[in-house]
């Protein structure tokens, strides 16, 4: 299926204006097929030519104004339509195959009760997998739906119902006007519960099975959203544009959530089942918040093409996490973004394939797909706390409701928003945009620092670097935090510009003031940016981090020695040390999740084998100290048993907890707690196919379908490995999510041996594999599937030899360069363990 190029959009863009959609689907005709149907009204230039997207199973009728088409005109996804009028009806009907990727119409059966369940994910060009469209986002025009299902489902969609003219037949009012990616339907026994807020009707729908887990956050889910939408009353001029606003959590679904207006589909992982941490139902509200920023950077003001897909997602990071911050019970919002997902920004930002937030030219379709990553997101969302530091946030917000005036229900670009800000602002923001938005690669921050016999600086200096290959360094607006052994703290506020001082800025306000134990640039997190500590500080860290009561602070210190190992500046024994010394007195339970986490993929990673066991033992002995010493029933209690089962050898302690034995007080080993636990034991070789059977047994959720599914990916068996490989580059049956979790089951780093010869095979087969399955998918699967314990230069030289290759698909091209860099930066590291034990 050829991928829109952004010089087709531009032309067909200029040629035609959509003036609205009219859909009807069929759903009662089968497991394989559904029938769609579409009349499209458009202006065009009279006697121009254009193309329409349609991805059907069979094409069965084609009707342009008073000419019937030959169904046989359409080529790939592309049907020509010619000697149009000013004023045209395209009529399409079609069959159309449901998918079992999470893009199209998603179908799922429900192994827990057999229920068939249906959804439509019309992101990115997806639309064209349900109905025939003019599939690009500045071609927007309203919606009107209807919808033939088995009578007892319910149906919803953008849309309010209008009518209900028979049993089984659901007649939607218009909708606004919407790009296509937007367009968004859920069918199926959902179950549903329903509120309102300060005008706005409100829904929330999960699957049946999921009822009882749903109604228990029914109230918090509600709550949340309420609370949002007030925040975004607050903030904006503009009231919420869309009528109703109903949140549906469904099945297998690739993304955290997405925005379509008036029904924003969520991965039904949200509906928790289990005991879940502060944390998830942090994340939750964040997502919740996420998407309703969308409704205005999005939905109401869409980009015109992917180049742009800055405006979308980095706002809509931004105020997700400022609002649930600002808005909710969950106030340390800037401490889980600063811990999670800065740490996924910096990755992105210093891969091969980083780009700049906002790109002068996304070639097409595909290449757009390819920018929905940390840099689109955490680093733009970055960069925009960045100008509201520097603008003031009055400024800011007065750009904002002055761009959603100019372009409602419009399209827009970086120039817009940018004249909308500087004129709000009184400055010229083009510079500032330059170096932030259109060039990629993140800049380092240094304190260097002296100090006179009597413990008072004589010099403090912010030195900025850039990597030679993106030699630009920025102005940033930081705090300066200084802090004491008695508790005591001092912030300052300096501007750091290179234009003025060449990158090297001295903070003349502190010569002569008490040094302080520790100094930290970037306190408080305003600028993205690396920072690297002084040596008295970064020696005063492993002593102070416990003390220290701001979890931000915590969050940032943490940071900063993860990401100097990662940089092979610092040992990863140096971070375990840190583990040890600071881990079990943590208190607020993102930084112990994302520590633990962070810190594994280093220590199996970065270290040899035998080195990896010393390490992860002092890890697993962390987190034991820290699960001795958490509350009882509290979240931190369940992050420090999941970090420990995740680090133990003790087999006979996990089999005991599978049994109710030595379980802590307080703790309960509910269904997902137990996939944890077999899943380690899998890897140790103490449980097999035997047990895994049993507990799918007593788990026949569609969670664990997929726990399953991964324990028997990691299984230490060269039959097991086999059949898993097997899936991973063949199979199109299963759904996305089995071939995910299969994906991730197979590569352990206690079986380098058993799985050394599918290094090599990788290399052969993804290609073909990759091209088998929608990019989403394959993507995921390409990414969870890549040998990333196979740390050697032969596993690079193989990479290598892939890339120089011209048939690869976009995303596997960037799976593989990324990955294959990551392999680098761990052979670096292992030099640095090395050299450290020499």
């Amino acid at each position: 299926m050829p991928s829109l190029t952004r010089v087709e959009a531009t032309a067909r863009g200029a040629a035609i204006t959509v003036e609205s959609y009219q859909v009807d689907l069929d759903l009662t005709g089968g497991a394989e097929l559904f029938r769609s149907r579409v009349a499209i009204r458009f202006r065009a230039t009279p006697g121009a030519a254009t193309f329409a997207e349609v991805k059907p199973a069979k094409l069965l009728a084609v009707r342009l104004n008073d000419r019937d088409l030959d169904p046989d005109l359409l080529t790939d996804n592309r049907l020509p339509l010619s000697e149009l009028a000013a004023e045209n009806t395209l009529i399409v009907e079609a069959d159309m195959a449901y998918s079992n990727a999470g893009e199209g119409m998603h179908r799922f059966v429900d192994p827990a009760d057999g229920e068939t369940y249906l959804y439509a994910m019309s992101f990115l060009d997806s639309a064209q997998r349900i109905f025939a469209a003019f599939d690009q986002p500045d071609l927007k025009a309203p919606f009107v739906l209807s919808v033939t299902a088995p009578p007892e489902w319910t149906v919803s969609g953008n849309a309010e119902v209008s009518a209900r003219p028979t049993p089984g037949r659901w007649e939607f009012a218009p909708s606004a006007p919407l790009a296509t990616y937007f367009f968004s339907l859920i069918a199926g026994p959902y179950h549903v519960r329903r509120s309102e807020h300060d005008g706005v009707p409100l829904g929330i729908y999960c699957r049946r099975s999921l009822a009882e887990h749903l109604d228990a956050d029914a109230e918090e889910i509600f709550t949340i959203t309420g609370q949002c939408l007030d925040r975004f009353h607050q903030l904006f001029t503009e009231r919420y544009p869309f009528g109703k606003y109903d949140q549906a959590f469904v099945p297998e679904f690739n993304a955290g959530a997405m925005e379509n207006p008036g029904i924003v589909t969520f991965r039904d992982d949200y509906v928790f089942s289990s005991a879940v941490t502060n944390t998830q139902r942090a994340q939750r509200a964040s997502t919740i918040a996420h998407e309703m920023a969308h409704m205005w950077f999005g939905d109401l003001v869409t980009m015109r093409w992917w180049d742009d897909l800055w405006l979308n997602e980095s706002f809509a990071e931004y105020l997700g996490y400022r609002v649930v911050a600002e808005a909710t019970p969950y106030d340390q919002a800037w401490t889980t973004f600063a811990m999670r997902r800065k740490a996924w920004g910096y990755a992105a930002d210093q891969r091969p394939s980083t780009h700049p937030v906002a790109p002068q030219e996304v070639a097409d379709a595909d290449e757009g797909l390819l920018n929905f990553d940390g840099i689109s997101y955490a680093k733009g969302a970055s960069v925009l706390r960045q100008l509201v530091a520097w603008l003031g946030d009055e400024a800011f917000l007065a750009g904002l409701n002055a761009h959603f005036a100019a372009h409602r229900f419009g399209n827009a670009t970086l120039a817009d928003l940018l004249a909308s800000l500087s004129t709000a602002s009184g400055r010229d923001l083009s510079g500032w945009a330059e170096v932030w938005l259109r060039r990629p690669q993140v800049n380092t921050l240094r304190a260097e620092v002296a100090v006179d016999a009597d413990g008072r600086y004589t010099e403090v200096a912010v030195v900025q670097t850039a990597p030679e290959s993106h030699p630009v360094l920025r102005p940033h607006r930081i705090g300066v935090g200084r802090y004491s052994a008695d508790g005591t703290v001092q912030r300052d506020e300096v501007d750091v510009d290179p234009a003025a001082d060449g990158g090297r800025t001295l903070l003349g306000a502190l010569t002569g003031a008490p040094a302080a134990r520790l100094l930290l640039l970037n306190d408080g997190d305003l600028t993205f940016a690396k920072v690297r500590l002084d040596r008295a500080s970064a020696d005063a860290v492993p002593l102070m981090l416990p003390g220290l009561a701001d979890p931000l602070t915590r969050a940032l210190l943490w940071g900063e020695a993860l990401d100097a190992v990662t940089d092979g500046e610092r040992p990863v024994t140096a971070l375990v040390d840190l583990i040890v010394a600071a881990l079990p007195t943590e208190t607020e339970v993102i930084i112990a999740e994302d520590v633990l986490t962070l810190s594994r993929s280093l220590v199996d990673r970065y270290l040899d084998p035998l080195t990896r066991s010393a390490a992860l033992a002092r890890v697993a002995g962390a987190c034991r100290q820290l699960l001795d010493g958490a509350p009882a029933g509290e979240s931190l209690q369940l992050a420090a048993a999941r970090g420990w089962i995740a680090a133990t050898t003790d087999a006979d302690l996990l089999v005991g907890w599978l049994a109710g034995r030595d379980v802590p007080a307080g703790l309960k080993v509910d269904a997902e707690l137990r996939w944890a636990v077999l899943h380690r034991l899998v890897v140790l070789g103490a449980a097999g196919e035997a047990e895994i059977a049993i507990e799918a047994a007593a788990d026949n959720s569609a969670t664990g379908a997929e726990r399953a599914a991964r324990c028997r990916a990691t299984l230490p068996d060269p039959a097991a490995k086999q059949a898993a490989w097997e899936i991973i580059v063949r199979d199109t049956e299963l759904s996305n999510r089995l071939l995910e979790a299969t994906a991730e089951g197979f590569w352990q780093p206690e079986q380098a041996e058993l799985t050394a010869a599918y290094v090599e095979r990788y290399f052969a087969d993804m290609p073909a594999a990759a091209r088998r399955r929608t990019p989403w998918t394959a993507d995921r699967v390409a990414k969870l599937a890549f040998p990333q314990y196979a740390v050697a230069q032969p596993t690079r030289e193989t990479a290598a030899a892939l890339l120089a290759g011209d048939d690869l698909t976009p995303g596997l091209r960037r799976v593989v360069t990324d990955s294959d860099d990551d392999l680098r930066r761990a052979l670096v590291a292992r030099t640095a363990v090395a050299a450290a034990a020499a």
